[in-house]
């Protein structure tokens, strides 16, 4: 028992050090793929997301490739990098070869750069121990973590008997329909995780809808001070950091008025907000602080602070009135629902979380897109049934965008129990349990994959916000997990 414990703990130590010699080649290959701007776009070409996506799609690949790995490219669409597979006897002969899979899922697309940054969004500056940029920590670092801790072993020779296939995914960010071509044409991994969340492994995740709610307005008339539009975020599951209203009326003096309301939040100290004219209408800016669509509490939201600034005018469209009345009174700065009718709770998840990402009003309609995460132990049809009685009182609909059932593994499950051991054995942390998040990552579009990592607890998060950053420290460590959790899971039996 001796010489086998002895024996582990050499093996890790020797994967630990080809990690640590490998670890500037993976800051530079992370800084190198940051700088590709990969914000999700409309087919260009025969690239579908873009030219961008394309461009670190491509990158990433050919990186594998250099390591000797085998690359499948699945029309553009996503593809995988893949090693191991190789049966051994105790004296190092190949016996035989596995099919069997283990599956890390990270995505290359990432949110809109946003406002606010002080770091160049596309630098992968090395500031104060931290590597700044948009992807750093969603998802671009977890996925180089991955791609050198399965060169670690590939170096060292200690070829997994299961094969370890880092998928490629393209469009995680802007729905998913990348994942579900590739998962239609490729036989999906027996077991793994996504490093697109937090350690330790993540058991469940709860349901994730977005929606918009919409309202078709009737032609207003009468002077006075008209709202004609208003727009603001850029993502549905973003605290958008900015929105604007542009405002209308005959009456210098109602512009006068809504410019001393500005200067005086202004002076609060607190809200963000200007106005400026454009020719003979009237602009209202506010900007807010982004922050990922499942934590609402940690931004500010513009079109909420703007929305409560507009409920202090008086508009001569009463359709436009309607909407900032109910916005005001069933949404304003609640994050769970509950005066919309749509908060339900559990034990394993805590309560609803809402997030108004994006508006989108002209003189004609309203689109207000809301993304919503539900309790394990309810539907989505619960959040729809529990909204239309506010919904029906101002004549609003709903239009479907989008719904990922939740999804929920057992502590005790071979796979957490598994993921679990590996963290708290390279963390030292034996007190924290397998988590329930909000978050919707890769792992509902596969039978036996959950989230792993890659923020750790106690880390600032930046998924989605100016500034992201990934500590170098939290990279290697990461990075050193990831290699015990292949080096672990790879092995059949």
């Amino acid at each position: 028992m001796h010489a086998e414990k002895r024996k582990i703990m050499e093996r890790k130590e020797a994967i630990d050090k080809k990690i640590s010699e490998n670890f500037e080649e993976e800051i530079k290959f992370l800084q190198e793929i940051v700088a590709i701007n990969s914000v999700g776009a409309g087919p260009e070409g025969d690239m579908p997301f873009g030219r961008g996506v394309q461009e670190v799609y491509e990158h990433v690949l050919e990186k594998g490739r250099s390591f000797g790995f085998d690359t499948e490219d699945i029309d553009k669409q996503g593809g995988h990098i893949e090693f191991g597979g190789i049966i051994r006897d105790e004296a190092g002969e190949v016996t035989g070869t596995s099919d069997e899979t283990v599956g890390i899922v990270a995505h290359l697309d990432t949110v809109p750069l946003g406002d606010g940054w002080t770091h160049d969004p596309l630098g992968g500056e090395r500031d104060g121990g931290r590597i700044y940029g948009r992807g750093t920590s969603d998802d671009k670092g977890p996925a180089a973590a991955a791609m050198f801790a399965m060169k670690a072993l590939a170096d060292l020779d200690l070829i997994p008997e299961r094969r370890i296939r880092l998928i490629l995914g393209l469009n995680e960010e802007t729905g998913w329909s990348g994942m579900h071509y590739y998962n239609e044409r490729v036989k999906g991994p027996d077991l793994g995780w996504t490093p697109d969340a937090y350690f330790p492994a993540i058991r469940g995740e709860m349901g994730t809808m977005m929606f918009d709610i919409a309202k078709k307005f009737a032609q207003s008339s009468g002077d006075g001070l008209e709202l004609r539009t208003v727009k603001g975020g850029s993502a549905p599951n973003m605290v958008p950091d900015f929105a604007r209203a542009v405002v209308r009326s005959k009456d210098a003096g109602d512009y006068e008025a809504i410019r001393e309301k500005v200067a005086e939040k202004r002076r609060d100290g607190v809200t963000k907000i200007s106005a400026k004219s454009i020719g003979s209408n009237l602009e209202i800016s506010v900007e807010g602080e982004a922050a990922h669509g499942s934590k609402p509490q940690d931004g500010v939201n513009a079109i909420t602070a703007l929305m409560a600034f507009l409920g202090e005018l008086e508009f001569v469209n009463d359709d436009a009135a309607d909407v900032i009345d109910f916005y005001n009174t069933y949404i304003g700065n609640e994050f769970d629902g509950a005066s919309l009718g749509c908060r339900f709770e559990d034990d394993d998840s805590g309560a609803t979380i809402l997030n108004v990402g994006m508006i989108a009003m002209n003189a004609k309609e309203l689109k207000l897109t809301v993304n919503v995460r539900y309790p394990i132990t309810f539907t989505d049809e619960d959040i729809y049934s529990g909204m239309m009685p506010v919904l029906g009182k101002y004549n609003m609909g709903v239009v479907k965008n989008m719904h990922m059932a939740p999804i929920c593994f057992a502590e005790d499950s071979e796979l957490i129990s598994t993921l679990m051991d590996v963290y708290a054995e390279e963390t030292g942390d034996t007190e924290s349990r397998a988590l329930v998040i909000g978050g919707g990552t890769y792992a509902r579009a596969f039978s036996n994959v959950v989230a792993f990592g890659g923020l750790f607890p106690g880390e600032e998060e930046t998924f989605h916000c100016a500034e992201e950053y990934i500590a170098e420290e939290s990279l290697l460590k990461m990075t050193r997990i990831f290699a015990q959790a292949i080096d672990r899971l790879g092995r059949i039996g």
